[in-house]
């Protein structure tokens, strides 16, 4: 067989752990590997009339290309957020000029006939993924044209419908918990108060748990809207009670303000989403103007995506690359393999298309007090989401 691999989105912690677990387990059963380099955008790229299409926008993978990379983070494959089926004419490759005609609304050019045709040429016999639910829901619409796909969810949200865990969660949580603990610091020196903004775009499951385990004061997250007057008395009340006067605030990237919007900025991306970020900017201001102290504000983002993975990032992007590969083994294709209820498995490669995951507020959050909450843990899930 020949194996195609690809990483699209964000990257995380754990994304070269997985692709060196699929190149071994390939090599161990005869098998080749095709890297597409900068996720979709590698096969979007590739010229099939090339005489060498190996190079900038593929590779191929050997058990030696991969020896060492799992002791770094990112993924060295490069990636992008790159939809094929949502192509800026400015972006369709200059081979593919002129082959499909534009959406009539919004001008973008569906470029998946070349990607179809493509794997097909490089006679791709599985196609594995690696992504959030962006990159693949491009996936799953492959799967549905009949190209044998098996997926592998990554993000650091966790926010990936149909199964528990996504590679990279749990090292931007460890990330987190650091960095909020490093700032008790400087916070407590200058007996202010910390609002520590994390990445979290749908889900606020990252601040939830992080803000829990770091037993940060207050943590807003985004299925909640925010009460500014009413959390700026309870910061003021966490930090009389604090001998050190402080208090530490954390903040998904994706809360907003009752009454307000969710902080965007710039054009969207190939999947209609604007970057986001600002929200600890605006309500450290207005914490500041209501209660008259100091604030230490601090945006984590990519912090929280870098450097390696820890320990439960390797085992579980380990274990989603070679179970990926033993189910093109098995032609099992059209799922995405999953983590449920603590044990490896499948769903349906279209189960991304639900839509995201969010925290179960009424289990596990107190809304009224801006806090994580778990009035019972018996039966809970170990990720509380």
């Amino acid at each position: 067989m020949r194996i195609g691999v690809l990483t699209g989105g964000g990257d995380v912690p754990g994304l070269n752990v997985c692709v060196k677990a699929i190149v071994k387990s390939a090599a161990e059963r005869g098998w080749q590997v095709i890297g597409f380099r900068r996720g979709w955008s590698g096969p979007l790229n590739c010229n099939p009339e090339n005489d060498a299409p190996l190079g900038e926008w593929m590779q191929a993978l050997s058990e030696e290309d991969v020896r060492s990379i799992d002791r770094e983070g990112g993924t060295f494959l490069h990636t992008s957020r790159t939809n094929p089926g949502r192509v800026r004419a400015d972006g369709v490759p200059d081979f593919l000029a002129g082959h499909f005609p534009p959406d009539q609304d919004k001008g973008l050019v569906d470029c998946t006939p070349h990607i179809l045709g493509l794997l097909e040429r490089l006679r791709i016999d599985a196609l594995l993924p690696i992504g959030g639910d962006d990159t693949l829901s491009y996936a799953a619409r492959l799967s549905s044209a009949g190209v044998p796909v098996v997926a592998i969810p990554k993000t650091m949200d966790n926010d990936v419908y149909g199964t528990d865990y996504c590679i990279g969660f749990s090292t931007a949580v460890t990330r987190s918990i650091d960095s909020i603990h490093a700032l008790r610091t400087t916070t407590g020196s200058h007996e202010r108060i910390a609002v520590v903004e994390l990445f979290g775009r749908n889900s606020g499951e990252t601040a939830l748990l992080a803000g829990y385990l770091s037993d940060a004061d207050r943590v807003v997250i985004s299925e909640v809207a925010c009460d500014a007057g009413r959390l700026a008395e309870m910061l003021l009340q966490d930090r009389s009670a604090n001998p050190s006067r402080y208090a530490m605030l954390v903040v998904s990237e994706g809360a907003r303000l009752i009454g307000g919007d969710v902080i965007e900025r710039g054009e969207a991306d190939a999947y209609g989403h604007r970057k986001l970020g600002g929200i600890g900017q605006i309500l450290g201001e207005r914490l500041k103007e209501l209660t008259g102290v100091g604030i230490v504000g601090q945006q984590l983002a990519y912090l929280m995506r870098s450097g390696p993975p820890d320990s439960l990032d390797r085992m579980v992007a380990a274990s989603f690359g070679h179970l990926a590969v033993q189910q093109a083994a098995a032609r099992r294709f059209g799922v995405m393999v999953a983590m449920q209820d603590g044990k490896y498995t499948t769903v349906p490669v279209d189960s991304c298309l639900k839509g995201p995951k969010h925290v179960n507020v009424d289990a596990f959050y107190d809304a009224e007090s801006y806090r994580p909450k778990v009035p019972d843990m018996t039966g809970k899930p170990m990720f509380l989401y």
